[in-house]
């Protein structure tokens, strides 16, 4: 192998970079394979960020990449397919791994961090995927103020539809909920819908029409088309999960049915494998970019924590045989 790295960091968005920096700060080598496909690539701002509210994401990303190497981190592009162990066999063995690039380069490490996100699937609905991120949004909290009282619609996608409905009547009197063949109001439902005054439609939705690059209506597959400014939609949300896959670990099913995640186990986004963490969406489905940073900086400073534990142990073992350990 190349090289080997106290710490390897899988995903260079906000979460792996935020490890990476904690990392750094604490005298470790860490290296960040990055595939370079945000998710939030298409939006126009990142909101939500104490002091970097509007920031482009893409910008957000580059002055991380730069703090990453402002402490001796290092960056490198590419794809991760996946890793193994090549922890000595037996019972107690200090973790170690190999991770495989798509391009055939390994790289070996102490531990893992994987930070590689997720991917939105959103509806087969004509139009949708060319305006995602745009004027079809799925968070109020990202996106909510941007739209205020313009017209909104919300696409029936799934079991969040309704949840989003009341959510966005928060910044705008004008909503319309798209049943879209897939939301089905309980009577209670109904009664909330109307005591908001949110208008709701019937019949499937077949595209969405945009004028002068903005959207401008919801049609429907009977022909009708409902003027919106603005489509909200819950895709479903797959962690991307392929290399913690290869280590044997598998995702589950959110507990709010809106897609698939990887479980954690303790602190700092540990998983059932010892020495391999996870941070940021590829865990928490609806966690904002602030978020991921915050998760990034914990699962650092517990990888740096749990390697300084092992060094000590290795320490002692040495002390007792009568000669100084050197570890790193």
């Amino acid at each position: 192998m190349e090289q080997q790295y106290d710490v390897v960091v899988i995903g260079g968005g906000a979460a792996g970079l935020s490890a990476a920096v904690t990392l750094g700060r604490a005298l470790r080598s860490v290296l960040v394979i990055d595939a370079g496909e945000p998710r939030n690539a298409p939006a126009a701002g990142v909101h939500g960020f104490l002091s970097r509210d509007g920031m482009s994401p893409l910008d957000l990303l580059a002055v991380g990449r730069e703090e990453v190497r402002k402490y001796g981190g290092s960056i490198v592009g590419g794809a991760a397919t996946s890793a193994r162990s090549t922890a000595e066999p037996g019972p107690g063995a200090e973790p170690a791994f190999a991770v495989e690039l798509a391009d055939g380069r390994l790289v070996a490490a102490r531990r893992l961090l994987v930070a590689t996100g997720l991917k939105d699937v959103l509806p087969d609905i004509e139009g949708i995927r060319e305006r995602w991120g745009k004027d079809v949004l799925h968070c109020p909290y990202c996106h909510g103020w941007e739209v205020r009282n313009k017209a909104i619609g919300i696409l029936g996608s799934g079991p969040m539809s309704m949840h989003q409905a009341l959510l966005f009547r928060q910044w705008s009197p004008d909503i319309t909920l798209f049943l879209n063949g897939v939301v089905e109001p309980t009577e209670e439902e109904w009664e909330q819908l109307a005591a908001r005054s949110i208008t709701v439609v019937d019949g499937k939705v077949a595209s969405l029409k945009a004028e002068h690059d903005a959207l401008s209506g919801v049609t429907l597959e009977s022909g009708q088309t409902i003027p919106v400014e603005a489509a909200v939609v819950g895709p479903r949300m797959e962690a991307r999960s392929g290399v913690l896959e290869s280590l044997g670990i598998q995702p589950a099913e959110h507990p709010m049915g809106v897609g698939h995640h990887v479980e954690t186990t303790a602190l700092g986004g540990a998983t059932s494998v010892p020495g391999v963490w996870v941070a940021g969406n590829v865990t928490d489905l609806t966690g904002q970019v602030v978020a991921a940073a915050a998760a990034g900086n914990m699962a650092g400073a517990v990888i740096n924590a749990d390697l300084m534990v092992a060094e000590t142990r290795m320490a002692v073992e040495a002390a007792r045989q009568g000669s100084p350990a050197t570890v790193r």
